[in-house]
């Protein structure tokens, strides 16, 4: 598996050009995307990066990756990231690391975003592998809990004795759908639950998917509306 995934990073990482910008994303695979891009910079590529995690920017300063803020630059050239599923649409159930908040943010701002999976990720419907992160202030979390519930999942808190805190705060539940067949009707009702801050679902995000599989990398691009 591991395999698939460096397969699917360096393919993605080729889309970098000396004087991006760069949104740089969180999980396992994208682990290795920031690996790569680190030996560009070592390479003399002048490139910035903007991370999504506190984790990917322990990361990528351990490789003298140059970071800045969002609020510095004019736009993301371009965001490598990975996903928890993929559907025909492009759209995807990210989260379950637990970085969606800041994820979501650099991805409305990346003028591209590549998504780097191994193909266990693709599916036809979303929810059917996988449960929805919905990240949620901890004021009153039982209450949004028990709203989110209402929408037809079974929602429970991210952590084992202890809950998991994110790094804006916040709690996450992790929500079982039996599938989401209307994600975008699903993301307005989410959206609307007071407590709730996002939501796992990115739709229309994405640009790119590049899947790494035991024998190729496949790279699929969205079509232009």
């Amino acid at each position: 598996m591991s395999e698939m995934k460096i397969k699917a990073a360096k393919k993605a990482v080729e889309y970098v050009e000396d004087g991006m910008v760069l949104g740089l994303g969180t999980g396992s695979t994208t682990k290795f995307a920031v690996d790569e891009i680190g030996k560009l910079v070592a390479n003399g590529y002048d490139l910035v990066g903007i991370p999504t995690s506190i984790e990917t920017e322990k990361q990528a300063r351990s490789l003298n990756i140059p970071l800045t803020d969002l609020e510095c630059v004019d736009h993301i050239d371009l965001t490598i990231d990975g996903a928890d599923e993929v559907d025909p649409n492009f759209n995807l159930i990210k989260g379950l690391g637990g970085a969606l908040l800041r994820e979501k943010i650099v991805a409305y701002y990346s003028q591209k975003e590549i998504i780097i999976v191994d193909s266990s990720k693709i599916v036809n419907v979303l929810g059917t592998r996988v449960s929805l992160p919905v990240e949620v202030i901890q004021f009153s979390h039982k209450k949004t809990k028990e709203a989110l519930e209402r929408l037809g999942c079974v929602a429970k808190l991210c952590g084992a004795e202890v809950p998991f805190v994110t790094d804006n705060g916040n709690y996450i539940y992790d929500c079982k759908f039996t599938s989401i067949l209307e994600p975008y009707g699903l993301e307005s009702r989410l959206n609307s639950i007071p407590g709730v801050v996002e939501n796992g679902l990115f739709l229309d995000l994405a640009s790119h998917v590049v899947i790494g599989t035991e024998n190729e990398t496949r790279i699929l691009e969205k079509k232009a509306d």
